[in-house]
């Protein structure tokens, strides 16, 4: 099996894609196979690495790429996590001449796909792609995007799926009132007080139900903004007459309490502002486990629940939010319904099944790497 070098924010960072990093090199890993990470921080970031990291770039270094790239070249390929805000330089630009540096094969793996990039941020995704061995998107969604608005091969593009936990073995506890839903790390955007606003509009139910807000406010809005947005909600929800029922936990779950906490929910509301999100792990991760789901109509919800295990509203309305959680609540068989569309999705949404994709797209990419051409023979 090859040995996998990853490049990416990676914990004790707190994000998605250090979360994402994290899960993806535990699994290709676990079966002994060699691999290390390089981690990627910025200011702010703890600055002591974990198990498993053999360098660490830091945004504070000038040309750290270069070192990076040393490091991830002691592997057999590279599988590099981008999104343009986690590498230094004008729009993340720094991670591309670390990518021409590197002599194994690298897989980039998009989280973001822009509609509508800067001029910028256009070339420099373009770049990426042309340098890079192959590309994952974790949509259809951010594929058609990528082939339409961008200069791109698209032999070289690959959908594989976002990983998910499998919580399913999770013993569900059922609370007296129904339980809505959100987890992830917090900020303006995620709407949130699109969801309060519909709570306040589920008051007649009986019982009237809970919502659970879960998750530390992001590094990076405590450091500009501080917990100016979880304030406001807390403002809100007391002149809505709501704060009673809710739960504001700000902490960064475990693997284990997270998948309590999901099991516990009747409904998870994902009310998000973003018109551009084409891979959301929490959605994901609410679908395998096979939670009925209530979202905004981001790119990735249309993809994957239209149809599927969840409902689907306009964004910044809470009167459509909340007769979709309505529904979920009190129509008859509507739950069991939304939990069967999710059985043919689970199986390959989860890590394992995950990975072994990234295995294989890995192998191949080996298989068709040209021989090295020796100094000598030059």
């Amino acid at each position: 099996m090859p040995s996998y070098g990853f490049l990416s924010t990676h914990p004790p960072t707190r994000c998605g894609l250090a979360t994402f990093n994290s899960a993806l090199a535990a699994q290709l890993t676990a079966d002994g196979t060699r691999g290390g990470i390089v981690r990627v921080t910025d200011h702010g970031d703890e600055p002591r690495p974990g198990p498993g990291v053999v360098h660490t770039w830091s945004a504070q270094t000038p040309a750290g790429w270069r070192d990076a790239a040393a490091a991830l070249n002691t592997f057999d390929v590279a599988i590099i996590q981008h999104e343009y805000g986690i590498y230094p330089g004008n729009d993340g630009e720094d991670v591309l001449p670390l990518m021409r540096r590197l002599t194994v094969p690298s897989i980039v793996v998009l989280h973001t796909v822009l509609r509508q990039p800067s001029a910028r941020q256009r070339s420099l995704l373009e770049q990426i792609v042309a340098t890079a061995g192959a590309v994952v998107t974790m949509t259809d969604t951010a594929r058609d995007r990528l082939l339409v608005g961008y200069a791109v091969t698209p032999d070289k593009v690959t959908v594989i799926p976002h990983g998910a936990v499998d919580h399913a073995g999770v013993p569900v506890d059922r609370r007296a009132r129904p339980h809505l839903l959100t987890w992830g790390l917090l900020g303006p955007g995620k709407g949130i007080e699109w969801s309060l606003r519909a709570l306040a509009r589920l008051q007649d139910l009986e019982p009237t139900p809970t919502y659970t807000v879960a998750g530390r406010t992001h590094p990076k809005v405590i450091e500009h903004q501080g917990e100016t947005y979880r304030s406001g909600l807390h403002r809100l929800g007391a002149q809505l007459g709501i704060a009673h029922a809710m739960d504001y936990q700000d902490v960064y779950h475990d693997h284990d309490a997270l998948g309590r906490l999901i099991r516990s929910a009747d409904v998870v509301v994902l009310p998000y502002d973003s018109r551009e999100q084409v891979t959301s792990g929490v959605l994901i991760e609410a679908v395998a486990a096979g939670v009925p789901v209530v979202a905004t109509a981001f790119p990735h919800a249309v993809e994957l629940l239209t149809g599927g295990p969840g409902l689907v509203v306009p964004h910044r309305d809470p009167t459509a939010l909340a007769a979709a959680i309505r529904r979920i609540l009190i129509e008859p068989g509507l739950t069991a319904r939304l939990a069967g569309r999710v059985r043919p999705l689970a199986a390959h949404l989860r890590w394992p099944a995950v990975a072994a994709r990234y295995g294989t797209l890995a192998e191949q990419l080996i298989e068709v790497r040209p021989p090295a051409v020796s100094a000598a023979s030059v």
